[in-house]
């Protein structure tokens, strides 16, 4: 017997009320649709019609605003996870990509022309670059096996946003510091390699910037108490 769609109804209600990233979010839409229509189809098995077992199934399975803060908790791990790993493991090797970018410079900057601060600067980018990576590495060990003693997991998805965020004027800052310092390097404009790095450097602080304005997005509410 055809489906009367109260199920379709409900995920679909489940599904506006969600954010989250698109993965993770349909893997549990999905996971939700697939418990109500097997409950449904028991439920039709006993003796019920197929509206009756669909109402029945939903009811049994809560209302929306009782089940969503569990989804939507879910969600908040999953999306600071993501940025967790972006900055892990992107942070790190955009620095090192860059050391190595200024060893095979056919021109290497000719750091007697470049102003005292230079080397400075350099040093405390690469620094702060290897700290971000730690940060990283810290919230995603806490949103992994630290969820066990962390009670509210949104509090790290939301601070490690504000991190990035955080960060990115005293990225700017240092970077536009150095490229000025730097303007001395005759034919860095031109090196291929450099223009290569320069455009993968851009991207993964473009995805970690929007990774990180979702993980704020997701997590700007406390989610709804459920109610018995």
């Amino acid at each position: 017997m055809a489906g009367t769609g109260v199920i379709e109804d409900y995920v679909t209600g489940l599904s506006r009320t969600l954010r989250g990233p698109r993965r993770p979010k349909l893997d549990l839409i999905t996971e939700a649709r697939d418990s109500l229509l097997d409950t449904a189809e028991a439920l039709e098995g006993d003796g019920l019609r197929r509206d009756e077992a669909e109402r029945a199934a939903v009811e049994e399975f809560g209302p929306i605003r009782e089940i969503a803060p569990g989804y939507q908790e879910e969600l908040s791990k999953s999306a600071g996870r993501r940025l967790a790993v972006l900055l892990f493991v992107g942070v790190p090797l955009t620095a090192i990509m860059w050391n190595v970018i200024w060893k095979i410079f056919p021109s290497a900057p000719a750091y007697e022309t470049m102003p005292d601060w230079f080397i400075l600067v350099a040093r405390g980018v690469d620094a702060l670059q290897m700290f971000i990576g730690l940060v990283g590495g810290l919230a995603l060990l806490a949103l992994g096996r630290g969820l066990r003693r962390i009670r509210r997991p949104r509090l790290v998805t939301r601070a490690l946003g504000l991190f990035v965020w955080a960060m990115l004027p005293v990225m700017l800052v240092s970077c536009g510091a150095l490229m000025f310092g730097s303007r001395n390097s005759a034919g860095f404009e031109d090196y291929p390699p450099g223009t290569v790095a320069s455009l993968v450097s851009y991207a993964i602080w473009s995805v970690q910037l929007y990774c990180a304005f979702r993980c704020l997005s997701i997590t700007r509410r406390e989610p709804a108490v459920a109610t018995a």
